[in-house]
């Protein structure tokens, strides 16, 4: 039978600064992995499909190829950096034995669950921001609507941060949570748009789009940079914030049965 995890009395206390710092800088240390090598690996994208195709498709009337692939690369990267962050974090400590340091002291599953989804989303966008800046170089790509990019970017890291605490708790060796991220993470990613815009899709599938919540969060973030988008703003951020939403009580709900914690 599972042991809760215990509340403690006093309000955040000294525990929960300190594992936020932890985690923060356990990705942050190693900055050429965790922050450079998805700049790159976007930037590889970016050479690529932008060579290719940016003579031969035109989005959204006029809208060059290059700036419109820029966001949805950056959405990209944010949510699979911000899934890895707390999934890697906790299945590394389960295998190495040190998931022990985290639950002795007195922390409340709502402290651990905001320590990790807030380094999750520190990562995200610290990623986002990176490919942003690179992406200067290539054309110049001011926000149109910096809060509306501001919200999509905070609410998608926060629904993969959320997701990758659930994946961390579930996974109990490295192949389980590689088999997570890559037969759900990777194809609700590339099939959510960041490519393409889903109206140069059959309507058979535009309908399957619109059932993929990632899809949401990509044409929101859009939507901030060029005030045009495939659905209403609106309704993608009504989606996107009821996601994180029902994934924080979910979570929440876990840590706090200590969901395969201290069994």
């Amino acid at each position: 039978m599972r042991a809760p995890i215990t509340q403690p009395q006093s309000g955040l206390g000294s525990g929960f600064p300190t594992l936020l710092r932890k985690e923060l800088l356990r990705f942050w240390k190693v900055g050429f992995q965790t922050i450079a090598a998805p700049v790159l690996t976007a930037l590889l994208y970016l050479l690529v499909f932008a060579h290719v195709l940016e003579d031969r498709v035109q989005v959204y009337g006029t809208l060059p190829y290059t700036s419109f692939l820029i966001p949805g690369l950056m959405m990209m990267s944010m949510l699979q950096n911000s899934f890895a962050n707390p999934s890697s974090s906790l299945i590394q400590s389960r295998i190495t034995g040190n998931l022990v340091f985290v639950l002795l002291p007195p922390l409340s599953h709502r402290q651990i669950f905001s320590a990790y989804l807030l380094a999750a989303i520190a990562r995200g966008l610290a990623v986002g921001l990176a490919i942003w800046i690179v992406a200067l170089f290539f054309t110049p790509l001011p926000p149109q609507n910096l809060l509306w990019v501001i919200t999509f970017a905070v609410l998608a890291c926060g629904i993969l941060g959320a997701l990758g605490i659930i994946a961390g708790l579930w996974s109990e060796k490295f192949d389980q949570l590689a088999a997570f991220q890559n037969f759900l993470i990777l194809p609700a990613t590339f099939l959510s748009g960041v490519f393409y815009s889903i109206h140069s899709l059959p309507p058979f599938w535009q309908k399957v789009s619109h059932w993929n919540p990632i899809f949401y969060t990509i044409d929101g973030f859009r939507y901030g940079f060029f005030s045009i988008s495939d659905v209403s703003p609106w309704r993608s951020l009504a989606v996107v914030a009821g996601v994180f939403a029902v994934l924080c009580f979910c979570t929440l709900r876990l840590l706090a049965s200590g969901y395969k914690l201290r069994n």
